[in-house]
């Protein structure tokens, strides 16, 4: 069985001192050795940006895509090989900003992937600019007068998306990111989560200190009830999107794989992909 140290490689990550994206890697890297994975079974699919350079540092296969769209290249990848668990990375630049419209259609598709956004609320691989997920009358390069637009508040838009997995961490909170990620691992359809990574270099507001003031961790409320879509939606409303845990999960929609008439459970790759002249023909006829 694989350890957390066979997901490692020779690569060493190039990121800041410091990044709370390391937390996350290593995490990621856990929770598959704790699900029973062995690397050739885990396929780690990232966007452009900071976080984007994570499917390199990972002994598993890998994708580095372009920004906003490691969803579609994941989706690909699941609805090709079914035995593979796919996780797709991307930052809140690339996955709430370009890239918002395949995450708004990932989510609702509900196809059996995971989703890990690591926010930090800034622009950081490009030096420092506003994001979606900056504060109103925050201070960059791009908006050196203060942010004007309202924050974008992710887990609200996934749960009115339909989603059927959503959670949130902290990078420092290494044990919970893990179980979260394993449990996101096991769970049949889109699972969200949404990590806030401090940027130590361009982001002074957001930083360690600020969420550890800041941040509400579900597990303090032990009547809390992650099935109940109402509350969950009422509780990110009332905290700003502050908490931390599985905050919903239903488990009684089916997966996209699972939905879809005729979909095969063997995997794509391994099915024979010839035609016969009957069955071509009578696909053809289909159409006349």
């Amino acid at each position: 069985m694989a350890t957390f140290k066979d997901f490692r490689n020779q690569i060493k990550p190039n990121w800041c001192p410091g990044c709370g994206d390391f937390s996350i890697q290593a995490a990621i890297q856990r929770a598959a050795a704790n699900s029973g994975l062995e690397p050739e079974q885990l396929a780690v699919i990232s966007g452009i940006g900071c976080s984007g350079r994570i499917s390199g540092y990972i002994h598993a296969y890998g994708f580095h895509g372009i920004h906003g769209r490691s969803l579609p290249i994941a989706q690909g990848v699941k609805l090709a090989n079914r035995d593979l668990t796919v996780i797709a990375t991307g930052g809140d630049g690339d996955g709430f900003a370009i890239g918002l419209g395949h995450t708004i259609h990932a989510i609702r598709r509900n196809i059996n992937i995971t989703y890990i956004v690591m926010d930090n609320q800034i622009y950081g691989l490009t030096k420092g600019q506003t994001s979606p997920r900056s504060a109103e009358g925050f201070v960059t390069k791009s908006t050196p007068q203060g942010s004007v637009e309202t924050t974008l508040s992710p887990l609200e838009l996934a749960l009115s998306a339909g989603a059927t997995f959503v959670a949130q961490s902290f990078s420092s909170d290494i044990k919970e990111l893990t179980a979260l990620v394993e449990e996101a691992i096991k769970h049949e359809g889109f699972s969200f989560i949404n990590v806030f990574s401090p940027c130590v270099t361009f982001n002074k507001v957001n930083t360690y200190e600020w969420f550890k003031d800041n941040i509400i961790p579900l597990s303090s409320n032990p009547d809390y009830d992650p099935s109940d879509r109402i509350a969950a939606m009422t509780t990110l409303m009332e905290t700003s999107g502050m908490v931390t845990g599985l905050i919903y999960q239903d488990k009684t929609k089916k997966s996209y794989e699972d939905s879809v008439p005729g979909f095969r459970k063997e995997a794509l790759v391994r099915q024979e992909m010839s035609l016969s002249r009957e069955h071509f023909d009578n696909l053809v006829a289909e159409f006349k």
